[in-house]
Formats: structure tokens, C-alpha cells, sequence
């Protein structure tokens, strides 16, 4: 039976990568993980928020790039291999997305969201591969807005269904070297989510307060619960589960 004690020590002298790790669910992780033993490889767009992981977590490495450039990849590729590190786990954490009414949105904006969401994890998956261990692990983070029909998210929503098709067969391709891949689908969470997605203040309260009312559970979630069922995914406790979605919605999506 799990001891407090072993499951806090499930990542001694694992390393693990997480992407978009400066704030919400992936800085969540970032906690979760450190408070369990784990080696920390983190990326981020912003320095000043990489600056203050470093002063929080001493012997993080940190890699600054930004999912809308490909070699952003091959950036923290390279540095992982500069460090001399070999890879236990990796959370492709990191995403986007913009509220615009369908007669409002252009390529431009398609383009950036399928480069943010989709496009940047599958490259980086692909560089960092060599990187990853035999018998590791890989978690994305999808989203339960997939399953929805949520007026003005209609390419983020489909970005997320795209991701949702990536975990299955990169769990298929990866399935020989003993690798698990899954991912970890988010409901209505307390993050800046909604701030960065384009709506005005007033917009994102109503839609928030729109969205809660289907929520069982009454509330939007924490970042940190999100992280919790990610830790899992990226731990040894989930040597048995591949091609999987865990939801964490409150009920939402279920009930």
C-alpha cells in the first residue's frame, strides 16, 4: 500500500520537462513536481517569469522559447542535451487560445492557434524523443472544450480535437519503446485562460459565469487539481494507461 513517504519520492531522480511551466496548470505542476523529488526542465516565452522560477526552484532548468516558432523544438532539444540530461517524463503543458466570433476570424488567427496547439507540441514530441527514456512518459494537455460547441472557440476547440488524435497515435508509435502517452483534458479552471484569450473583462466574467452553471460540482477548478491527475499520468503509477484522456471538468463534460 502507498505510504505518504514513497508516493512524495516518486520522482527522486526522475527528470521531467514541462512546457508552458510559468503559470497556471503547468506552474501548478512545477510545484506539484518539486514537492515530489523531480529533476525540473521548464520552457516559457516570458524571461521575468523564467527568472522567478529559478529564485523559486534552485537547480530548475529553464529554456526560454515560444510554441509559434518550429525551432523553438529543436531550442529545447538542444539545451536538454547541453545539460546532459536524459528525460523521464514530459508534459507538453503549453497553449493558446482566442474567443473570435467565426465572421471575425482570419488565417492569421487559424494559423497561429493550429501553430501554438498543435504543430508545436507534435515537434517538439518528435525532437526530444531520442531524449525520452524507454518506459517514459508523455502527457498533453487537451481540453474539454473539444466536446463542445462553444460560440467564438470554434478553432480553439479544434485545435484541442487535433491534439486529441495526436496522443492516440503517438501513443500507437511510441507503444514498442514502453512509452505511455495520455493526456490530461482541463474544464473550466481558475487561470488567466480567459484574460489572454481576447474577450474584454466584461465578456470574460459573463462567460465564466455562463460556463459555471454546468458545472456539477458548482465551481470553476484549481490549477493544482489539474496537476494532480497530470502527476499521475507522468509518474510510474500509470504504467498502464496509454491513448487515454483524464477529465478534469467538475462534471461538465460527464454528467
Amino acid at each position: 500500500m502507498p505510504t505518504k513517504e514513497n508516493v512524495m519520492a516518486r520522482f527522486e531522480n526522475k527528470t521531467v520537462l514541462i512546457t508552458g511551466g510559468t503559470s497556471g496548470i503547468g506552474l501548478a505542476t512545477v510545484e506539484r513536481l518539486a514537492g515530489e523529488g523531480a529533476r525540473l526542465v521548464v520552457t516559457g516565452s516570458n524571461e521575468a517569469r523564467l527568472t522567478d522560477l529559478r529564485r523559486r526552484f534552485p537547480g530548475v532548468l529553464t529554456i526560454q522559447a515560444d510554441n509559434r516558432d518550429p525551432a523553438s523544438a529543436d531550442t529545447i532539444a538542444n539545451a536538454v542535451t547541453a545539460a546532459g540530461l536524459t528525460l523521464d517524463a514530459i508534459f507538453l503543458n503549453a497553449g493558446f487560445g482566442r474567443f473570435v466570433a467565426l465572421e471575425q476570424t482570419d488565417a492569421d488567427q487559424i494559423d497561429e492557434q493550429f501553430a501554438i496547439n498543435v504543430r508545436a507540441p507534435i515537434l517538439q514530441v518528435r525532437a526530444l524523443a531520442s531524449l525520452l527514456r524507454d518506459g517514459g512518459k508523455v502527457v498533453f494537455n487537451t481540453s474539454v472544450a473539444r466536446n463542445a460547441g462553444l460560440p467564438g472557440a470554434t478553432v480553439y476547440s479544434s485545435t484541442k480535437g487535433a491534439l486529441r488524435t495526436v496522443v492516440r497515435g503517438i501513443a500507437r508509435e511510441f507503444a514498442p519503446r514502453a512509452i505511455n502517452v495520455n493526456a490530461v483534458s482541463p474544464g473550466p479552471i481558475g487561470t488567466d485562460f480567459f484574460n489572454r484569450s481576447g474577450l474584454s473583462e466584461e465578456e470574460s466574467k459573463a462567460l465564466s459565469e455562463q460556463i459555471v452553471t454546468g458545472v456539477p460540482l458548482g465551481r470553476f477548478g484549481e490549477p493544482k487539481e489539474v496537476a494532480s491527475v497530470a502527476t499521475f499520468l507522468l509518474s510510474d503509477d500509470a504504467s498502464f494507461v496509454t491513448g487515454s484522456e483524464y477529465v478534469v471538468d467538475g462534471g461538465l463534460s460527464e454528467l
